[in-house]
């Protein structure tokens, strides 16, 4: 019996094929920008690398080193206060903003889109330079609380204690993302147990504490381990906005990996940078592992 051929239209027309088809851009990407220099980094964290020269495998020397590298452990220190502080500022900001522009008005998309820009732009270079300026001693911000307060005239908010507050406030401002997930969830919240609520006597403030917290607490811990995440990841604020200065107080951990990759002087330590994203891996594996450890004892599950 003579086989039937498979003409290469009736082949690709295949769904399992044509899913493939359609997958090969994401496949690509994901090996080429995702995998392959996952992998490569692997290895160079365990080499003498300097980009410009082949690579030398040393074993565990850099994971040696950076345990006894002091810029290390400060970089470490300012980004998990960045983290601790300004994510769950964030969060709650965004619950608060969310709740009011909850109720459904003629103007109340134009607001929603308004507090949403800044999470579209607030990572780029623009803001990152327009924020600089607005805290400058001579800047927006000293100019509107020169008024209120003509103590704080020329204020320097990029002192050692108060410039990593303005990397904070920064992130904080960012909470358009955040807010539109708790839109979403609050309009998933039925009606009927607030009435019910309502008939029982509960006001506005118990039905928010036994209602609307308790059925939201899956999407705060959604936006909880998201934006813990970010936080750990940010760079273009500490770079551009204080470099990392002053004495260190704004070293994020991304920063310093940079420095160590991309030196101003002196060359380049790939292999030791690479060592230092693994570990922030690792780091960011355990908090995220802690947080799904906590989920059962305080987000509430229907």
């Amino acid at each position: 019996m003579k086989k039937n051929k498979m003409s290469f239209r009736q082949w690709i027309g295949q769904e399992h094929v044509a899913g493939y088809v359609f997958s090969l851009p994401f496949i690509f990407g994901f090996l080429m920008f995702m995998l392959i220099p996952m992998i490569m980094s692997l290895y160079f964290s365990f080499c003498k690398y300097d980009i410009q020269n082949p690579a030398t495998f040393i074993g565990l020397k850099n994971y040696i080193n950076i345990f006894h590298d002091k810029s290390f452990w400060k970089a470490l220190r300012v980004t998990c206060y960045y983290a601790l502080i300004g994510t769950p500022l964030k969060v709650v900001f965004a619950l608060i903003v969310a709740l009011i522009l909850a109720r459904d008005t003629k103007a109340t998309p134009f607001y929603r889109a308004s507090y949403y820009l800044p999470s579209i732009i607030g990572g780029s270079v623009a803001v990152a330079i327009l924020w600089r300026r607005m805290f400058e001693p001579t800047g927006t911000i000293n100019a509107i609380l020169s008024v209120l307060f003509p103590g704080m005239k020329n204020f320097n908010w990029f002192g050692e204690k108060t410039a990593i507050w303005v990397l904070i406030i920064l992130t904080v401002w960012q909470f358009g993302s955040s807010m539109l997930i708790f839109l979403s969830a609050l309009k998933q919240i039925s009606r009927q147990l607030y009435e019910a609520a309502m008939v029982d006597g509960a006001n506005k403030w118990k039905q928010f504490w036994k209602i609307t917290l308790p059925l939201l607490t899956p999407t705060i811990f959604f936006n909880l381990v998201q934006q813990t995440i970010n936080s750990f990841l940010a760079f273009t604020q500490s770079k551009l906005i204080t470099d990392g200065q002053p004495k260190d107080s704004t070293l994020f951990y991304t920063l310093y990996v940079y420095r160590k990759a991309f030196p101003s002087m002196g060359k380049s330590q790939m292999g030791y940078a690479s060592a230092l994203a693994w570990i922030m891996l690792v780091i960011i594996s355990v908090v995220t592992a802690l947080l799904f450890w906590s989920r059962s004892k305080w987000v509430f599950e229907e």
